[in-house]
């Protein structure tokens, strides 16, 4: 067995040729790579073949005198580190019989999370090529012992061995699942030799390589357009560039899930979700090397997280056109986050927008000043709400096909050329260089607040809440009905930490003071059949932690005004920024800052609408009785209109209610209960023309304005 993969430094000597740029750099890239290549693996495997016919003549002749270093660079070891009584048999996959296929469940491929993986990674970008070594640990999360589990890959990857501790038989075949770009994965059945018992975990080693080619199979399959199924599907390794996103695009990393469809409702979207959720706390190393002929790649991007690469030139002194060199990155092992792992090498330097709010990686120069107008458009607002600065520059990576977004980084076709295009959708963007918070319910939910914010400023309160109300429209199909609300679960929530990602983002409580260790929260796992939704600190579908939230913080808002609630975004922010980052998120914390900034008792509204999910309000006006009041005191004829109001939700409300004559208005504050009716009068000087309830600032089932004429009463009342 090949014990170890050495670039060797030793070329002849090459003819200078003049230096190639974009396409044509690109076809001689890999061209003098695929040629170059299997003469670099021939010498690699010859002085491999020497070093091992040398170390066995070792042993029965003495030692020669030192030879000199090998000059290169190690890529990644064949042979594990553990001692040699505890080395496990390496496995070399056969195919899965297909009655065993058939045999394998659902509940198989999700008896397992990882807690861990440690990647090293060798990218061949001319023939799109990924060889891999992968040491990762697996924990059983089931309540009963099992001795089978499944690992996947893309299907345009191939496992070449898997081993651990203990004895195992490894298998592999092809599973039907939309979870990769290709349709289909590489799927490995584990078997083990002893039980692995609930709760336990097992470190496994693996290689397996192949080649990683932008494929849209999976959308093509359902009758997408093939030029728009190759849109949102560019994932790949090429010269080009490198782009890989992870589970639910590419599974460049070993992963265990049931087979999930695009055409199977929301299950795939939802899945991601779960296991995002499920994974936040696994840490992540991944060890980077990428083979290249000319010009050397600059930046790796892992998580959104930028690491330059250091270069290791085999021949410095010819032309850089036809150099040849191995450039590497190391990130260090930190928690995943809420997020599924991507990857991109970048070509080109990046480049700071004249505000310094941007970080722009794009061969086009002429194509930043849009966006660097487009951020200034929205800095003010954001610096208003969030504090003076941005905790980083926004990352915008200039790459065709469909946006993707991880944090502050962003990667997007840089095409427009008009600032006010692309504004709206800087806000949510830019906000993520403001804030970060390992609870994806604020992580996302702040930058989408922001963004109604910023419709408000520009065009208005109406439009802000009907952006508002369309962003919860899908969530009124699933929430809790009023009469069947969601329950919170006994079990305490994981302590895990997290951090959240999202893509496809650039187009268009215990009180405060209160003693001893905070109430259990809900369950991070799905709810119970019959109990639907989703509380916002458990939080995995997007419609919770992105619209919902976005909805809450609005409601928060309102109750508070917006200088308190400005203060306690900022004074959050600055928590988190100098936390430590080995401690979790505290998910009161929020409550806490908020109800220092307002000086007001917010724990029913968090409990109903962050720490549990009770649903949505369900208001609507039972009567109305305006009743005239005699002039007196200097004051004219004046009306008290007295309200009476329905809330058929779970959730508690504190309601505005306004009573309404032309642009003359008297609005008072009600707060209502759960399931139940409460009336309020309303001292109003003029006519009353109408009554209001709700102003669109509360989540409702239904429409979130509710407005009742008047009917005015022709006999006054006696004084």
């Amino acid at each position: 067995m090949i014990s170890f993969i050495r670039t060797s430094l030793l070329r002849p000597a090459k003819k200078n040729s003049p230096p190639k740029t974009g396409a044509s750099r690109s076809t001689h890239s890999r061209a003098l790579l695929q040629s170059r290549g299997s003469r670099l693996l021939l010498k690699a495997a010859v002085a491999t073949e020497a070093l091992l016919l040398a170390s066995a003549a070792f042993a029965q002749t003495p030692p020669p005198p030192k030879p000199a270093e090998p000059q290169g660079q190690i890529l990644f070891h064949r042979n594990d580190t553990l001692p040699t009584q505890q080395q496990p048999a390496s496995q070399h996959p056969a195919s899965t019989p297909e009655k065993t296929v058939a045999s394998i469940t659902d509940a198989d491929r999700s008896a397992i999370v990882f807690t861990d993986w440690d990647l090293d990674l060798h990218l061949r970008p001319a023939t799109s090529h990924l060889a891999v070594r992968a040491r990762f640990t697996i924990r059983n999360t089931t309540s009963a012992p099992i001795t089978r589990f499944t690992l996947q890959l893309s299907s345009s990857l191939q496992w070449e061995s898997l081993s651990c501790p203990l004895p195992l038989t490894v298998t592999q075949h092809t599973l039907a699942t939309d979870a990769d770009h290709t349709g289909q994965a590489t799927e490995a059945l584990v078997v083990l030799s002893s039980p692995l018992s609930p709760g336990s975990t097992l470190t496994l080693t693996a290689f397996y390589s192949g080649d990683i080619t932008p494929s849209a199979q999976r959308l093509i399959r359902i009758g997408a357009p093939p030029d728009q199924a190759a849109f949102a599907d560019w994932d790949q390794i090429s010269p080009e560039g490198t782009a890989l996103r992870g589970f639910g695009n590419v599974l460049w990393y070993p992963v265990s899930s049931p087979a999930l469809f695009l055409g199977d409702g929301a299950r795939l979207f939802q899945f991601i979700g779960l296991t995002r959720s499920r994974e936040a706390a696994a840490t992540l190393h991944v060890h980077l090397s990428v083979e290249y002929v000319g010009d050397p790649p600059v930046d790796a991007f892992l998580n959104g997280l930028r690491q330059p690469f250091d270069h290791i030139a085999e021949e410095p002194d010819v032309p850089v056109a036809e150099s040849h060199g191995i450039a590497t990155a190391d990130f260090p092992a930190a928690p995943l986050g809420f997020r599924s792992p991507s990857l991109f090498v970048t070509s080109y330097h990046s480049r700071p927008s004249d505000n310094q709010l941007l970080s722009v990686i794009t061969e086009r120069p002429e194509a930043i000043p849009p966006y660097n107008a487009a951020s200034n458009d929205v800095a003010s607002l954001i610096k208003d709400w969030l504090g003076p600065a941005p905790l980083t520059p926004l990352t915008l990576l200039d790459r065709s096909g469909q946006p993707f977004e991880d944090d502050a980084f962003l990667a997007v076709p840089l095409v427009a050329t008009d600032a006010r295009q692309i504004t709206p959708a800087m806000v949510h963007s830019l906000a993520h260089a403001w804030f970060r918070s390992s609870l994806p319910w604020l992580n996302e939910g702040v930058p989408q607040f922001i963004s109604i914010l910023y419709t408000e400023s520009t065009i208005g309160r109406d439009q802000s809440l009907a952006q508002l109300r369309q962003l919860i429209n899908p969530l009124t199909l699933i929430e809790p009905e009023g009469d069947n609300p969601a329950k919170p679960s006994p079990t305490p929530p994981s302590t895990e930490s997290s951090s959240s990602s999202s893509s496809g983002a650039f187009s268009s409580s215990a009180g405060p003071g209160s003693a001893g260790s905070p109430p259990a929260l809900p369950s991070t796992q799905p709810p119970p059949p019959g109990q639907p939704g989703q509380s916002l600190i458990a939080a995995h579908d997007e419609v919770y932690y992105r619209a919902k939230a976005a909805a809450v913080l609005w409601l928060l808002r309102s109750i508070t005004g917006d200088a308190p609630f400005k203060r306690a975004l900022q004074t959050y922010r600055g928590e988190v920024r100098h936390a430590d980052p080995s401690k979790p998120e505290d998910p009161h914390a929020f409550q806490r800052v908020l109800e220092a900034a307002s000086h007001k008792d917010l724990a029913s509204v968090f409990d109903d609408w962050v720490y549990n999910d009770r649903g949505l309000a369900d208001l609507s006006i039972v009567s109305v009785t305006p009743r005239s009041m005699p002039a007196r005191n200097g004051k004219g004829v004046s009306w008290l209109v007295a309200v009476e109001i329905h809330n058929a939700g779970g959730v508690s409300v504190d309601v505005p209610v306004t009573v309404r004559s032309g642009t003359l208005t008297s609005t008072e504050h009600v707060q209502i209960g759960p399931r139940s009716t409460v009336s309020t009068r309303v001292v109003f000087e003029g006519t009353p023309d109408e009554v209001q309830v709700n102003d669109g600032t509360i989540p409702e089932t239904a429409t979130p304005i509710h407005i009742r004429k008047i009917e005015m009463v022709s006999t006054p009342s006696a004084p």
